[in-house]
């Protein structure tokens, strides 16, 4: 296979627009994160260079093949006395105080409360990101805290999808590109990773756009594309942090409806950080936060016409 070299500058990979049929556009050249000397070869995996997605797409370090699932169990989610400190140049600060939770597979749970409260630190913990100070959290029958960090960051890649504020989607790739950036990475061969990703896009309603790049795409089209990314591999936990803070409120229920009807299901959990009030419609189940503890030891589910906002009282 032939190996095109790419120019390093300042410690940064300048990676060229790929495909062919992007030939007759100007010519336009996207920076991605690398080491000096990094070379690849001229297919679009290998041109984006592993080390390049590592940085870009820092979530799905260390995959495995993506055919593996998580465990059972009789919760997606199970966490158990959770506490979190950080060390700060004043001394210890307790960020999450005991926290217990249980969410159920086929449900969406929204995570709610103001700003510091703990639901970034709660998520990332859940996602296996950060590991607990003390108790123990259990996704899919896997318990989370006695993994070590590289087993942990294997079942990132096969069992959980991420979707973030910021759709962080690559600009030198199209939106099938972009959506099969997880299988990129897992090391499928390229034609069945965007082929599994066009499908992806077909169920999300972006078959027509998966040629594009992603700044010929609206803002709720690019959190498509980054729901096709989080669900292309099959994961069985899907987290999302405020995917429709960024969005129009048109845009951002078309998300959710997304969300809610291609996401949930088949044994599958969704978690999604909001402050969005707008979306509470969406969720099987709310679960409030303040000052590091939940607001009631038991999520509050809603179902129907129950109010909303007795979840937050």
């Amino acid at each position: 296979m032939s190996t095109l070299w790419l120019p390093v500058t300042e410690n940064r990979l300048v990676v060229p627009d790929l495909a062919p049929r992007r030939a007759a556009e100007p010519k336009s050249h996207h920076v991605v994160p690398a080491k000096a000397g990094t070379h690849a070869s001229s297919d679009v995996r290998s041109a984006l260079n592993a080390d390049a997605v590592e940085r870009w797409a820092p979530a799905f370090a260390g995959a495995t093949n993506p055919d593996e699932r998580g465990g059972g169990g009789e919760h997606a989610v199970a966490c158990h006395g959770i506490v979190k400190d950080f060390e700060s140049g004043g001394g210890t600060l307790r960020v999450l105080h005991g926290i217990d939770l249980a969410l159920p597979a086929g449900e969406m749970a929204l995570l709610v409360g103001p700003s510091g409260c703990g639901k970034t630190t709660l998520i990332s913990i859940i996602a296996g990101i950060l590991t607990p100070t003390e108790g123990e959290v259990i996704v899919q029958g896997e318990n989370l805290t006695r993994l070590s960090d590289a087993k942990k960051a294997a079942f990132r890649r096969r069992a959980i999808g991420f979707i973030f504020q910021q759709y962080n989607l690559l600009p030198a790739l199209t939106a099938a590109e972009n959506a099969a950036v997880p299988l990129f990475a897992a090391k499928v061969p390229e034609a069945k990773a965007v082929e599994a990703a066009r499908q992806v896009l077909e169920r999300l309603g972006m078959a027509e756009h998966a040629e594009k790049l992603p700044r010929q795409l609206s803002g709720g089209q690019q959190q498509r594309v980054a729901i096709a990314r989080a669900l292309v591999h099959e994961p069985s936990l899907i987290v999302c942090d405020e995917p429709t803070a960024a969005l129009d409120a048109e845009s951002g229920r078309t998300v959710m409806e997304m969300l809610k009807n291609v996401a949930v299901g088949r044994g599958r959990a969704v978690i999604v950080v909001t402050h969005d009030n707008r979306i509470f419609p969406f969720g099987d189940r709310i679960v409030a936060m303040e000052d590091g503890r939940l607001s009631d030891s038991q999520p509050v589910t809603l179902r129907g016409d129950d109010n909303l906002g007795s979840a937050l009282a």
